[in-house]
This record gives C-alpha cells, sequence and structure tokens, in this order.
C-alpha cells in the first residue's frame, strides 16, 4: 500500500464521517452538553495541532525556532492584533532566530 493509498482511504473516511453527520437527529444536537462538547473538541483540536507542529519533528521533540514564534504569536494574540500582524511577526521571529543559529 502507497502513500498515495492511505491519502485516498483518509479521504474517504472524512467524506463518511462528515455524510455520517447529517444523519445524526437534529434534537441530539441541540442539547447543551452536545454543544458544549462539540466547542470544547474543536478547541482541543487546535492545541493539538499547535503543539504536534511546534514541537514535533518526525518521532523527536523538537526545541527551535518555532516555539519563540508561538510565543510572541500568543502575546500579540492575547494583546488583540491584527490577524495579519501576528503571523508576519511570528514569522520574522522564527527567520531571525534561524539566521542566527545558522551563523553561529
Amino acid at each position: 500500500m502507497t502513500v498515495w493509498h492511505v491519502v485516498l482511504l483518509a479521504s474517504i473516511a472524512c467524506v463518511a464521517i462528515k455524510l455520517a453527520g447529517y444523519a445524526v437527529p437534529p434534537h441530539w444536537l441541540e442539547k447543551p452538553a452536545a454543544a458544549r462538547t462539540a466547542d470544547l473538541l474543536t478547541v482541543a483540536l487546535l492545541a493539538a495541532l499547535i503543539a504536534v507542529q511546534t514541537l514535533g519533528t518526525g518521532q523527536q521533540l523538537v526545541l527551535d525556532a518555532r516555539v519563540p514564534a508561538l510565543v510572541v504569536a500568543a502575546a500579540l494574540y492575547w494583546l488583540r492584533a491584527p490577524f495579519l500582524v501576528v503571523v508576519v511577526a511570528a514569522a520574522v521571529v522564527a527567520a531571525l532566530l534561524r539566521l542566527w543559529a545558522g551563523m553561529a
């Protein structure tokens, strides 16, 4: 089985799960517990994605320029800076740290 087979199977599974969501009775989703769980699950999945993309490379835990860039992005987000400013500032921090590490 090649990587493309896995990608194709995963895509089919995602579409099937999405279609199965339409079969859920609406009154199940109107319950406060279901809505709260859906909200918290979204935040947890996004936080996990950020952690994996920031701290992981393959099967290893790596602390590199991405960590300070994430800290800068989080601080700017907390200060309610515009999204574009947050992204550009984080990219500049990561680029400068990688440049500095390359010179050392």
